[in-house]
């Protein structure tokens, strides 16, 4: 190391080396910290000096971390969340929040949930912001790494240190251009269809995919696209249909037509699922009371949404 006191370091700079490591961008963490690009390479600076390692390099158009920025990073998230609690020992005040959390959520759960969460957590705590980033087909590593404070995925990975909360289920339906096709309302038409689907890195089909080849049901797939999100710019002036969660019609798959899948298929349900370090974390009990209370909103829009439509 060198001669420079520990006590050199704080809070802001330990936040400003996590956010640099998560972003891998001085632009993108300067945006999300609220600074200058400035304040942010002379935080980094400083920090330099008192590892006495360049931290990060740049790599393409970004900037990649050392070995000893990964393993600093990942100390200092642990001091975050350590001062975190220290600060919320003596009581527990939304109002004097200043930090950023992250959550992890695909297409659907990003639009269903996440502006309504958002929406409150600032309404409660105007120092909170959020950073959402893709859950893809999410591992206990997510977690267990610290990449995320919260998941939201409709399939939680499993593991003895692993917390869950299932939030909600939806049905699939049948997602169509009304100008191109006509929906398949028999199961002959449904497998004579050309259909696309979501395939999540590394080739992780959607449940409802694999739940039909359980039960035989073969289909012709034209397009296979990364994310719930890209389907409906492939089927907007094509013929083709998707079976999907219903409720992506409020989101990614607005404006699109909706049709019964021609034969009884499970619903898909979706989980909160977070690491047990944060179990009894008062700012994170606090944003999951959020999340269940958002999702439960949610239900019963769509159950008077339902009614009125009869």
């Amino acid at each position: 190391m060198n001669d420079f006191d520990h006590l050199d370091l704080d809070g802001r700079l330990l936040q400003l080396l996590w956010v640099v490591y998560e972003e891998g961008s001085v632009t993108r963490a300067a945006q999300r910290l609220g600074v200058t690009q400035s304040a942010v390479s002379h935080g980094l600076d400083k920090l330099r000096a008192i590892a006495g390692d360049a931290l990060f390099v740049k790599s393409g158009r970004g900037i990649a971390p050392t070995a000893m920025a990964g393993v600093l990073a990942e100390r200092a998230r642990g001091l975050l969340d350590d001062l975190r609690h220290f600060t919320l020992a003596a009581g527990f005040e939304p109002s004097r929040l200043n930090m950023s959390l992250t959550v992890a959520a695909n297409d659907l759960q990003r639009d269903v949930l996440l502006p309504g969460l958002l929406r409150r957590l600032r309404a409660q705590a105007p120092g909170v912001s959020l950073h959402v980033i893709p859950s893809g087909a999410p591992t206990p590593a997510v977690l267990r790494e610290q990449h995320c404070d919260l998941l939201i995925t409709p399939r939680p990975p499993l593991g003895d240190d692993i917390y869950q909360k299932r939030l909600f289920e939806d049905s699939y339906c049948i997602f169509h251009d009304a100008a191109q096709c006509i929906a398949p309302a028999s199961m002959k038409a449904y497998r004579a269809a050309e259909h696309v689907t979501v395939l999540y890195e590394p080739r992780r089909m959607l449940d409802i995919d694999e739940w039909m080849l359980r039960k035989g049901v073969q289909r012709r797939f034209v397009a296979t696209v990364p994310g719930m999100a890209a389907l409906g710019a492939m089927l907007h002036g094509g013929p083709w249909v998707a079976t999907a969660p219903s409720l992506l019609a409020l989101g990614a798959l607005r404006g699109l037509a909706t049709a019964p899948v021609p034969l009884e298929t499970p619903s898909m349900p979706m989980y909160m699922v977070w690491h047990q370090r944060h179990q009894d974390d008062p700012v994170h009990r606090w944003l999951r009371g959020h999340v269940a209370d958002v999702a439960q909103q949610q239900g019963q829009v769509r159950y008077t949404a339902a009614n009125q439509g009869e």
